[in-house]
This record gives structure tokens, C-alpha cells and sequence, in this order.
């Protein structure tokens, strides 16, 4: 996907809940790719170019990984909120 159609894809998947912005979109982009988690295609549109980003097999790694981590905290948060323990 190019940067437009991840903001946009994200805003529609969420009804809307998550906006991402250009400026804090790009430079994340930029960082990824530096850590050679994305890969980028630049394709020309017209006399445009727009770039394309996709997961590398460390990207898709690495995405794995951390939504298994943000998937045992949440499960860790939930034993928290839901036990029976009083406040002091």
C-alpha cells in the first residue's frame, strides 16, 4: 500500500477510531524501512511516482512477535481488572 491508502485503510478498518496523520505516518515509514522491516516500490502514476510499502519476511517477523506480546499483556490486564482484589 502507499502511505494514503494506509491512512485511509486504517480510519475505514477502525469506523473511524484511528486517524493517522502524514507527519506521524512518514517518519515511521522511513524508520521501518531504515530496520529493513518494509520494503518500498516506487511506481510512476502518470507523471507521478508513488511509493509502495510492504513487509519484509523480518517485517511480518517482527509484527508477529509484538502483537503476541500486546496479546499477553492484554490478557494480563484483563486478570488485573477482573479480580476480585479491593482498592486500598
Amino acid at each position: 500500500m502507499y502511505a494514503y491508502e494506509i491512512i485511509q485503510t486504517a480510519k475505514k478498518m477502525t469506523n473511524g477510531k484511528i486517524e493517522i496523520t502524514e507527519g506521524a505516518l512518514y517518519p515511521l515509514l522511513h524508520r521501518l524501512e531504515e530496520n529493513k522491516t518494509l520494503e518500498v516500490e516506487i511506481r510512476s502514476i502518470g507523471n507521478r511516482s508513488r511509493k509502495y510499502y510492504k513487509l519484509t519476511k523480518k517485517g511480518i517477523l517482527e509484527t508477529k512477535e509484538q502483537l503476541s506480546e500486546l496479546q499477553e499483556f492484554m490478557e494480563i490486564m484483563q486478570v488485573f481488572f477482573n479480580s476480585k482484589i479491593k482498592p486500598i
